[in-house]
């Protein structure tokens, strides 16, 4: 059985953290899939497309990773779609558990067979939001060492005035 794990979000932007869940997921599953989402309640520093774009950049040399449009609904239905086993979630923090668990709980809700799994964040990353690189990237902050470089260029280009 090919055991399949769905990670998504909104990656806006991809973090180092991000790539960290990711490395790790790729050694317990047959195949990660990224998938990338707009989160309506935010506003986005980049679109879609180039989210999609930045992340199959940082991922190429993961062999069974894959990235991947979720472009509304439910994430379980993606989940049952590509044949997702698991869905994947990292957490930095006990907010991001007590978030989590919650959603958690939904999703066997609504899909009784699909399980979610939380990987810790690496310590190096618990502080790590894509708010907060945002933030000190628009005032002029190096976010070089916490993002994978495609994503901290394409930062540079938008927040150069």
């Amino acid at each position: 059985m090919n055991k399949i794990a769905l990670f998504p979000g909104s990656f806006d932007p991809f973090t180092n953290g991000h790539l960290d869940t990711v490395e790790r997921a790729a050694k317990l599953f047959d195949q990660v899939v990224i998938a990338v989402a707009t989160n309506t309640s935010k506003n986005a520093l980049f679109t879609l497309e180039e989210k999609i774009t930045f992340i199959k950049s940082a991922v190429n040399y993961l062999e069974n990773v894959s990235v991947t449009e979720h472009s509304g609904g439910l994430t379980v239905e993606l989940a049952k779609e590509i044949g997702a086993v698991t869905l994947l979630r990292g957490l930095r923090n006990n907010a991001d558990f007590e978030y989590e668990s919650t959603i958690a709980t939904m999703n066997k809700i609504q899909h009784k067979d699909i399980e979610t799994i939380f990987l810790m964040s690496n310590e190096k990353y618990r502080f790590l939001s894509s708010s907060l690189i945002k933030e000190v990237a628009m005032f002029g902050g190096d976010v070089s060492t916490l993002v994978p470089e495609v994503v901290n260029e394409a930062i540079k280009l938008k927040y150069q005035k």
